[in-house]
């Protein structure tokens, strides 16, 4: 290869990583993501995604204005040719503290889920459940997840489609058992930038044969369909994902959310039944319906008509 082009690559490297960098800072900021003392526990998949994450957040961890600890965390699920040694062999020699958690879940999926079906609902709450646990019985305050923009994004079509509901990921949040505070530093961070870097770094990716390659996946047709629309409308999908910190309740419909009730109200708001007469009408047409049924001659109200002459004397 020419030095020329040694020089550019070299370049463009550092362009994206400063990218990176710079994205996953603003992210901490912005959402309060680390503060000073935390023990932050980088759930470590072994691929590309949380391998970037951990990289990064070792990177911003020297500069950093807080202190704060990285403890690598991976869940060895007993997945048939899983290769063990993978990642300890790689954070041993960066230096980075670990733990592997040893849980047979491929077995307890393979069991319950049906072949041909997808497994990737059961192997994430066992998943979430183990890790979790193990985060709160060794003093971790954060959860660190490597979802980035574009999982933020395909989650919010998965809820609108099959959900009914407009909800994403969270660059934050409380588990549900109120244990844990579960943080994603990749949330400004798009996918092909994070697979460009972890291609430049030759990471020791692990693929994933259990969750998240089955073609049958919902997530993956919102996928094609988000990367389809970004092939015909470029920056469609930075669009998306500004709008989720655009919100305004005021131009949607969740009353929970916006009072409605009390906007350009001239008395004090109260419950009034409006569907009263709807209900009476109802149980008319109901009772109509059983009498027809039972052979009971139903006899209909005759319009009264005014005639003429009544009009004119009017």
């Amino acid at each position: 290869m020419m030095a020329a082009e040694v020089r550019k690559q070299q370049v463009n490297f550092n362009k994206l990583h400063k990218r990176l960098r710079r994205n996953v800072g603003r992210a901490i900021q912005d959402f309060n993501l680390i503060e000073e003392g935390d023990r932050v526990m980088v759930c470590l998949s072994g691929g590309k995604d949380s391998f970037v994450m951990l990289d990064i957040l070792l990177n911003l961890q020297a500069r950093a204005p807080v202190r704060f600890e990285l403890v690598a965390v991976n869940l060895d699920q007993k997945q048939p040719g899983f290769p063990e040694q993978v990642l300890p062999d790689y954070l041993r020699g960066i230096g980075v503290p670990f733990h592997i958690i040893e849980q047979d879940t491929y077995r307890v999926v393979q069991r319950i889920i049906p072949e041909g079906k997808t497994t990737c609902g059961l192997c994430s709450r066992l998943r979430r459940g183990i890790l979790y646990t193990f985060a709160a019985n060794h003093g971790m305050t954060k959860i660190a997840l490597g979802h980035h923009r574009d999982d933020l994004v395909e989650t919010l079509f998965l809820n609108l489609f099959h959900g009914g509901k407009l909800k994403a990921m969270p660059p934050k949040l409380r588990s549900d058992d109120g244990r844990n505070v579960v943080i994603r530093p990749l949330a400004y961070c798009r996918e092909r930038d994070l697979a460009a870097y972890a291609e430049a770094r030759q990471f020791p990716i692990i693929p994933c044969n259990l969750c998240g390659s089955q073609p049958n996946l919902q997530r993956q047709a919102i996928k094609a369909m988000l990367q389809q629309w970004e092939r015909q409308f470029p920056g469609r999908v930075e669009n998306i994902f500004a709008a989720l910190q655009n919100v305004a309740p005021s131009h949607l419909a969740d009353a929970a959310l916006f009072d409605f009730a009390g906007l350009g109200s001239r008395n004090p708001v109260q419950a009034m039944d409006w569907l009263m007469s709807s209900r009476d009408e109802t149980e008319d047409d109901n009772d109509q319906e059983e009498n027809v049924a039972s052979g009971v001659a139903v006899s209909l109200p005759t319009p009264t008509r005014t005639s003429p002459s009544m009009t004119q004397q009017v």
